[in-house]
């Protein structure tokens, strides 16, 4: 029954870190949150709440922030996957200031967050976007696609000119299980190359060996190596389902995506809600407890379209 009933976390849980790009002191919290609220994140410091949605997003600059009110929040992709990837619908994200801790660099940090919180698994349906047509994205060579399916897939392609990240491949049927294993633990990455010009810009102040890999011309700095063979395209996965939670729901669907980052995946997402044809927003029965092919969408009620 609780696969198909909207979920919380059952109390409030807190870590504490750097912010990947401002180096500074961060502090997160997840917290429970009502049935239909969604997940948004709370600026503490101001009073401010900003949704976890597409419209909401205000730079996609080497991560995903987003901004309401005059208030932002900055590098959201990676506690979003983790609570996308586990299953969560509603939580309220508070941070006391301008950007997540990146802590090690992925989402596991977070999912041990969510199993310390625990779940708490609520009195409604749990609501979800279905995407009826296929929608596509492109920017040159660089390419996302999201199509219909009876579940949410990503298969994902990552090449970089870089010998150690040529043509690097991998897909995930995504559920809690699925998203703790096998993409979870991997971590954002960065060229030594560039470290000089993000530094220059004012990014990347936080990094370092610690919270992401750095690649030189030939290898991998990080005395412990890569945590997977194919680490680099595993990331890029976490990256993207974080981004489509900002869907606001989450989806049935099959993501494919080639040397795709922020930008593009929230270009899609936008192209795909523009769309009334494009996709329906259905909600489970309360009542249903039955095998997934019956869910959706036998024992779902429409509800017509994202807003």
């Amino acid at each position: 029954m609780a696969n198909w009933n909207q979920r919380t976390v059952a109390k409030r849980v807190s870590c504490t870190g750097v912010g990947l790009h401002s180096g500074k002191p961060a502090t997160l919290t997840l917290a429970p949150a009502a049935i239909d609220a969604g997940v948004s994140f709370v600026r503490m410091d101001l009073g401010v709440e900003v949704p976890a949605r597409n419209e909401f997003v205000a730079d996609t600059t080497l991560s995903t922030n987003l901004a309401h009110a005059g208030a932002r929040v900055h590098t959201v992709e990676h506690v979003l996957a983790a609570l996308h990837g586990m299953g969560i619908d509603n939580c309220r994200v508070e941070v006391d200031g301008p950007e997540i801790p990146i802590l090690d660099g992925s989402a596991a940090p977070f999912v041990a967050l969510v199993h310390e919180a625990g779940v708490q698994v609520q009195r409604a349906g749990k609501r979800w976007l279905v995407v009826e047509q296929p929608v596509e994205v492109r920017d040159g060579d660089k390419v996302a696609r999201l199509e219909p399916a009876d579940a949410f897939s990503v298969d994902f392609t990552a090449d970089f000119d870089h010998p150690l990240i040529t043509n690097q491949a991998f897909r995930v049927s995504v559920s809690d299980r699925a998203f703790e294993r096998e993409v979870s633990r991997a971590r954002t990455f960065c060229f030594r190359r560039d470290i000089e010009r993000m530094q220059a810009a004012g990014l990347a102040k936080g990094g370092s060996l610690a919270n992401a890999i750095v690649v030189d011309d030939f290898s991998i700095l990080n005395p412990e190596g890569l945590r997977f063979p194919d680490e680099f395209a595993r990331h890029k996965v976490l990256d993207a389902i974080g981004d489509l939670a900002l869907f606001g729901l989450p989806v049935l669907g099959a993501l494919t995506a080639v040397k795709s980052g922020h930008a593009l995946n929230q270009a899609l997402v936008k192209k795909v809600l523009a769309d009334p044809a494009a996709h329906r927003v259905v909600r489970v029965s309360a009542e249903a407890d039955a095998p997934r092919r019956a869910v959706v969408p036998a024992l779902a009620v429409a509800e017509g379209r994202a807003s």
